[in-house]
Parts: structure tokens; sequence; C-alpha cells
């Protein structure tokens, strides 16, 4: 699919209504990590509304992409896109962090239909997508492996092992998504431990990068599409900067927004807010 208007317009919509599912889901409990889902929804519909190829209806199709989660506290925004995909029905978002719900709070492959894996130790889901798209590849498979992760996870050892490990193997069916949003529990994530300049260790590493607006849809599309499209055995990079609470201004602008929690009014504010901007 060429990055049209049509699409562009499209994947806007599509993104929109993942960021209102998130506020959804976040009223029912009352707090969560509501600034991710409303920063990374540009990216996410991109993944589920355009570059992943994958059966709505069976969610365990032996030929689908697979979309690992490895930020598995991201789960609201990963279950907001799974909803406007059609995996989870609208009407179960309503149980979210409920008991016995399938929408836990952090991502659980057990629970959840399209969760590939229960992600939330962080620094795992890189390791394991480098063993799936070894095995994908030795089935000789044309799928795609999509590893979502965090720019805090960088932090963790096992990323860098599983990112060299992916180069050695020249694995060109492994794209892997980081959301750069400098924040984490114990602060700005920079803060913390610096990671730049990021593009050059993942390129020293091996890796295809590229580095984008990750709230600039046309940035973010074209990323996906050169990523599906290079010829050669590396493994790929997205590197996704992005505004935590993006589209509701007073969740953007607040110092701390990693666990957000709301006040009941504010919630209908938030939602008020998207639909008066909606595309």
């Amino acid at each position: 699919m060429n990055c049209n208007q049509d699409t562009l317009s499209s994947l806007a919509q599509c993104a929109y209504r993942i960021r209102r599912y998130a506020l959804r889901m976040g009223e029912v409990q009352g707090q969560g990590y509501v600034g991710q889902a409303l920063g990374y929804a540009d990216v996410l519909a991109v993944a589920y509304g355009h570059a992943m190829k994958f059966r709505a209806e069976d969610p365990d199709w032996s030929d689908r992409d697979r979309f690992l989660l490895s930020h598995g506290h991201y789960a609201i925004a990963n279950y907001a896109a799974m909803i406007e995909a059609g995996i989870i029905p609208e009407t179960e978002l309503e149980t979210y962090g409920s008991d016995d719900s399938r929408l836990p709070m952090s991502g659980m492959a057990t629970y959840t239909p399209g969760m590939e894996i229960s992600g939330g130790s962080l620094g795992q889901g890189l390791p394991i997508a480098v063993g799936i798209a070894l095995g994908l590849r030795h089935q000789k498979s044309p799928a795609f492996v999509y590893n979502s992760m965090s720019d805090g996870e960088l932090d963790e050892g096992s990323v860098w092992e599983a990112a060299m490990s992916a180069a050695h193997h020249g694995l060109g069916n492994l794209i892997c998504m980081v959301d750069i949003n400098n924040q984490q529990a114990d602060g700005p994530s920079t803060a913390v431990l610096g990671f730049e300049p990021l593009a050059d260790k993942w390129a020293a590493f091996g890796w295809h990068v590229q580095r984008v607006d990750g709230n600039h849809l046309p940035a973010v599309l074209r990323a996906f599409d050169t990523a599906r499209a290079l010829p050669d055995a590396k493994p790929r990079v997205i590197l996704c900067d992005t505004l935590m609470g993006k589209g509701v201004p007073f969740l953007e602008s607040r110092e701390k927004n990693h666990f957000i929690r709301v006040d009941p009014p504010e919630w209908k504010l938030a939602l008020d807010i998207l639909d008066a901007n909606q595309p």
C-alpha cells in the first residue's frame, strides 16, 4: 500500500479510535498506563492497520505476523489496537483489569487472544523474538516478527545480547520498534541510564536503523514500509520518538505520567478533547 492521502486518513482515524478505546479502559480502573497508549497509538495504528498480516477471527493462524509486546505494561495500548483490528470485541473493554477479565493490566498470553507472550519483565521480548524469527525462518515462513519495546528496556543487558544475536543470524524477518518517550518509573529514561547516540548503537550492532517522529503518521508509515521491503538479511529497528499523553494536552504536560491517575471528571474531559480534534 502506498503512502497516499486515503491511507493516511484511514490510519489517522484508526489512531484516534485506539486512543479513545485506551481512555475508556483507563476510566474503568481510574488509572493506568494511559500516557503510553496515547503516545504510541500512531505506531500501533500503522502496525495493525497497515503492516501486519493476521486474521482477526483466527489469532493463531500459522502464517500470521507475530507482534510481541515486550513492555507488558503497554497492554492497555495493545488491547485498544486489537479492539480496533477486530481481534477483541469492543464490549470487553469494560472488563479491563477486572477479575476474570481477558484484559489484565499487564499483557499475558494465557488470557488474551492475539497476545503472543506474557510481557512485563522488561528486556525479555527481543530475546524471545530472536528465537521465534529463527524458528519461522527454519519453517520457510514469510511471516515477520514485530517486537515492541520501551526505551527503559535499553537498560537491560539481555536486549543487547539479543540484538547482537539477531544480526549474527541475519534475521531479516525481525522488526523491532522502540518507543522513546524518555519516561520510566524512576524518572526520565536518559537520566536513569543514558542511551544516546541510540541510532549509532543499533547500527554498530548490525541492524538497519530508522529513527522517526512516532507521532507523525507519514513518517511511521514510511518506516514500516521500508523495514518490510529491505532486501538484505539485517534485522530492522524503528526508533520512535513519542510524546506521552499525545492528543490530550493536560496529560501531555504532566511532569510524571508513567502511570496516570485521573480524577473522575477528567476522563470525560479527555474524551471530549479527543473527539473535538477527531481527524
